[in-house]
């Protein structure tokens, strides 16, 4: 009986003191606040770039560019054209031909008669372990890669092709 008593007194103790911490600063619910809305960003201070490091010349120690090893994959196996308030985002994935593939990467690829059709072509290029790997199941292959693309691109755009080594998808505009 005197437990039950004792359990008591600190529950009627302790309830109290959980609403002070939902106001505090320790409760990780509180870190950030709810969302508002906000001005939208000028094109022209926005640089879809800024991370990428600039060319710079070239250099006493500089070195020559390294070497493209990259290969077309294998298949093509998604593609989506996603739009974005800038543009739009081509996210593809692929199966490669065996494990361990990395750096995939859409590459554009620039041609008049692209250019004159309206199509933006890319082709969807990984890098393989030097050393051999298994080829091992088709889930364990898959690779996927999104590129961004800007309203600009998108003005003269009326497909959106992908290529690898056995087949392309391609998406067109509604």
């Amino acid at each position: 009986m005197q437990k039950s008593y004792v359990f008591l007194l600190v529950a009627t103790l302790t309830i109290p003191a959980c609403n002070s911490w939902s106001d505090s600063r320790a409760n990780p619910s509180n870190w950030f606040g709810s969302s508002q809305p906000a001005a939208p960003v000028e094109p022209e201070s926005y640089d879809a770039n800024a991370l990428v490091p600039e060319k710079r010349g070239g250099g006493l120690f500089s070195g020559s560019d390294p070497e493209d090893t990259s290969v077309p994959i294998a298949k093509i196996d998604e593609l989506r054209v996603d739009p974005t308030p800038n543009g739009a985002i081509v996210f593809a994935s692929g199966t490669a031909v065996r494990q361990g593939a990395y750096n995939a990467r859409l590459v554009r690829v620039e041609s008049e008669e692209n250019q004159k059709n309206g199509v933006l072509e890319f082709t969807f290029r990984v890098e393989y372990p030097e050393e051999p790997t298994n080829q091992g199941t088709e889930r364990s292959r898959m690779v996927s890669d999104a590129i961004n693309i800007s309203k600009k691109d998108l003005q003269t755009t009326r497909l959106v092709r992908v290529v690898g080594q056995q087949n392309a998808l391609e998406s067109r505009r509604r």
